[in-house]
Order: structure tokens, then C-alpha cells, then sequence
């Protein structure tokens, strides 16, 4: 099938690769012209484990092409994937300024049927507003499906080629049996519904996920002041059936370009229509707190901060994926500068990223690689769970460092490997590792040195 992806972002360029991998013809379409000369260079603009390959082999074998130019790619495709970016508004809500711009855009380059598939996330009735903008720009014939993505940056690889489920929404059987016909390489577990319930199901989706997430870091909380192990306590929440283990990992929280905009987004999508979602509220506040949990674990072991040398190991908001978008590291490391600490920082692909937006750069001490991150510092934060970190020998780590407390915000390490280092170990929801420091064992005598 010949297809043309509209945006190469994450969602885009991986769902376009993907796709000619399995055969299809496609031309992956932005207006960015310089993504597209890197990509026709064999450059990759965002890392993602195995991408850069699939696009060399699929590329040589003819069934992958990038470009700028929309009239042609348009004019040879026989379905269009609306793959651009909807960032939020100040209010929460999505922005279709991008979605619109492209739905006339192809409505002008039309010369026959097509259908025009939607996998960006977008509110419920935005494909309506589609099927309005390109009806009244074009004669031709067309069909609008809503394809809601449910792919993880780091592994959206994998979750392409083999996916949990596709969600078809159409009122035409025709271009429902076509799509259908399009994804069964991939699987046969196909659902079809009308428009709307698939916009909804994305939302709902990352919805109900980023509350697992907010639900275990709650319970780890509680796990902290009775003496519990949250890690104990979600493995036995996990082999319940109805429950399952997935996304009960408790840590700092949840950040990415998807939960944190889809779920303020769906507050806006149900406040539009008078209701008020006050366990997703709740979620949402439940998360932007849960990162700071870090200072108070930091404060709490070495008092006031500043001063203070922090080492922080992670700046991505998840491993496998330079995208520091909602990190809970931008948070923190602000909040470190904020109360006079000093930071050194180090991250094994993000850090080129996490420069670009963040507003202190300059005053962070940015390290090529995790143990001089930790070097003479006074406490050590791991806020990104990278495969390189869990490796490390924690006796080297804490031989680098001034005291030895280490700050585990992913909940990474075994009591085992903390007790041979003899670190000072706090991670979430499971019980405190390591001897007292000065301040915890008698914090009147520490302030008064």
C-alpha cells in the first residue's frame, strides 16, 4: 500500500519505518527541511534503540523516502497519516493549529480517494472538524479514520510491529476493511468502532495508566511510614488478574510528552462539557508533587542544601530516549539551584536535549560519565533508571563521593549491593538502608556545629 506520513516526529517516522518494513511503500513528509536533509543523510533526529537501521535497510531496499514536498506525496498516496504535533494550550488544552493546517493542506493536493488517518492524539471530535475542513476544499472522495497510537519511546519499535491492539474508528466499512487489511501483518487483535469512542480510548488509555502510576506512589508513601516494601506490595497487587503488574513500579513519577499532556487535556475535554474529573485532578497533583519527594529525602539526610555538591544521574523522563520533555529532573534541578545547591550532572544521551530547554544550564556541571558525576559529591541522585547505572559497582560509586548518600528516585538497587558500599540509601517506599547520618541521628547538634 502506498502510504505518506504527515510529520516525523516519534509517532511519525517510527510508525513510517515501520510500515515499509512490513512492505509498504512510504514517504514520510515534514516541513522541517532540514529533518529531512539529516534523514536523507542517514541522520536520526531523536534516539530510539534500532531505528537508524530499520531506516538504512528500508531505504536501500526502495520502500522508504523522505520529503518536504506535500502535493506529490499526497497526489501517490492511497492513505494519509495525520502524524503532527497537537503541544498543549496554557488552559490544558490540545492544540489543533498543526492538525488543521494539514487537513487543508491535503485537501488541496487531492486528485482521487483518499483516506486520511489520524494517529495523532487528538480531543474527541477533532476528525469531524477534519472531515469539515477538507470537505469543503476539495471534490474528491475521502474517508477519515481515527487511528489512536499507543506507542512507549524506547521501545516504540517493538510496540509498532507488535501491538497490543488496533483501534479503527470510521463510519466506512470500506475504509475500516482497508486499514484493517494494513495492519493485519501485525496482529489480528483489530477493533472497530465509530469516530469518537477511538479518540476517547487514547485518552482513556494514558488516562487510566498515569493513574496506576500516581496510585503506587501513593501506596509507597504510606509504605514508607509503616515500615512496608512497596516493591513487596505491588508484586502481590500485580498477580491479581484484574490488577496486573504493569505500570506499578512506584519512583518519582511519570513525565514524557504524553501522560502529562494527555491527562490535563482530558480534564479540559470533560470540563468543556460541564464535568468535573476529580480523581484525574487528583492524579495529576499526585505526580508534580511525588518528584519533589527527592528534596525532602536530600534535606531530611544533609539539612540545609546549600552549598552542597548534588550529583544527579539521569535527565530523560524514562531510559532509551533523549527526550527530556515533563522530566521530573527539570523540577528537581531547578529546585537544587533554587536553595543554593551545587549540581553536576550526567546523562548517557539526553544531555545535548535537557540543555536545550533548560533555563539554568549554565549554572549545572554537565559530566560524560556517572562516576565523575558522582565525584566529591555530598549526595548522589538517580532520577533516570539507564541500564548503565544499574551495572555500576556501587562500591566505586561511593569511594567517588564526599558522603555517601544516595538518593535511588527508580528504586533500582537491592539492599544487598547497598549494604557492600556502605552507602546511606533512600528509595521509594521501601525501608531505609545504611546507618544515620550527622543530621538524622541528632539535627540540633548539626545545625549548632
Amino acid at each position: 500500500m502506498k502510504l505518506t506520513f504527515i510529520g516525523t516526529g516519534y509517532v511519525g517516522l517510527v510508525s513510517g519505518v515501520c510500515f515499509s518494513e512490513i512492505g509498504n511503500d512510504v514517504t514520510c513528509l515534514d516541513k522541517d527541511l532540514g529533518k529531512i536533509e539529516r534523514l536523507n543523510r542517514g541522520e536520526v533526529p531523536i534516539y530510539e534503540p534500532g531505528l537508524q537501521e530499520l531506516i538504512a535497510k528500508n531505504r536501500e531496499l526502495g520502500r522508504l523516502r523522505f520529503s518536504g514536498e506535500l502535493t506529490p506525496a499526497v497526489e501517490r498516496a492511497e492513505a494519509i497519516f495525520l502524524c503532527v504535533g497537537t503541544p498543549p494550550l496554557p488552559n490544558g488544552e490540545a492544540n489543533l493549529a498543526f492538525i488543521e493546517q494539514a487537513a487543508q493542506e491535503i485537501a488541496l493536493a487531492m486528485n482521487g480517494y483518499k483516506i486520511i488517518a489520524t494517529k495523532s492524539t487528538v480531543p474527541v471530535g477533532t476528525n469531524d472538524r477534519i472531515r469539515d475542513i477538507v470537505s469543503k476544499l476539495t471534490p474528491h472522495p475521502f474517508d477519515v479514520v481515527s487511528i489512536p497510537e499507543f506507542l512507549r519511546e524506547g521501545s516504540a519499535i517493538a510496540d509498532t510491529l507488535h501491538p497490543d491492539r488496533i483501534i479503527i474508528g470510521t463510519d466506512s466499512p470500506e475504509a475500516a476493511e482497508k486499514i484493517a487489511e494494513l495492519h493485519r501483518p501485525l496482529t489480528d487483535r483489530i477493533m472497530v468502532t465509530d469516530v469518537r469512542s477511538a479518540e476517547m480510548i487514547k485518552y482513556a488509555s494514558n488516562a487510566f495508566l498515569a493513574t496506576k502510576i500516581s496510585f503506587i506512589n501513593e501506596i509507597a508513601n504510606i509504605c514508607e511510614k509503616v515500615g512496608a516494601d512497596v516493591t513487596d506490595v505491588a508484586k502481590g497487587m500485580g498477580h491479581d488478574r484484574r490488577i496486573g503488574p504493569s505500570f506499578l513500579q512506584a519512583g518519582i513519577g511519570y513525565g514524557g510528552s504524553c501522560f502529562p499532556k494527555d491527562t490535563n487535556a482530558l480534564i479540559q475535554i470533560a470540563g468543556n462539557v460541564d464535568y468535573e474529573f476529580k480523581l484525574l485532578k487528583s492524579v495529576v497533583e499526585v505526580n508534580q508533587g511525588q518528584r519533589f519527594n527527592v528534596m525532602t529525602k536530600l534535606r531530611h539526610s544533609l539539612g540545609e542544601l546549600g552549598g552542597k555538591r548534588i550529583g544527579v544521574w539521569g535527565l530523560a523522563f524514562k531510559p532509551d530516549t533523549d527526550d527530556v520533555r515533563e522530566s521530573p529532573a527539570l523540577d528537581i534541578i531547578g529546585a537544587l539551584l533554587a536553595e543554593g545547591a551545587e549540581v553536576q550532572a550526567y546523562d548517557p544521551v539526553a544531555t545535548a536535549n535537557f540543555k536545550a530547554i533548560f533555563d539554568q544550564a549554565d549554572e549545572v556541571e554537565w559530566r560524560d560519565d556517572p562516576i565523575e558525576a558522582a565525584r566529591d559529591c555530598d549526595a548522589l541522585c538517580l532520577l533516570t533508571d539507564w541500564a548503565e547505572f544499574k551495572s555500576l559497582s556501587l562500591t566505586e560509586v561511593q569511594a567517588a563521593m564526599r558522603q555517601n548518600i544516595l538518593i535511588d528516585g527508580r528504586n533500582v538497587y537491592t539492599s544487598e549491593q547497598v549494604d557492600e558500599a556502605d552507602l546511606r540509601y533512600y528509595s521509594v517506599g521501601r525501608p531505609h538502608v545504611g546507618s544515620l547520618s550527622q543530621f538524622e541521628a541528632d539535627p540540633i547538634a548539626f545545625y549548632g556545629r
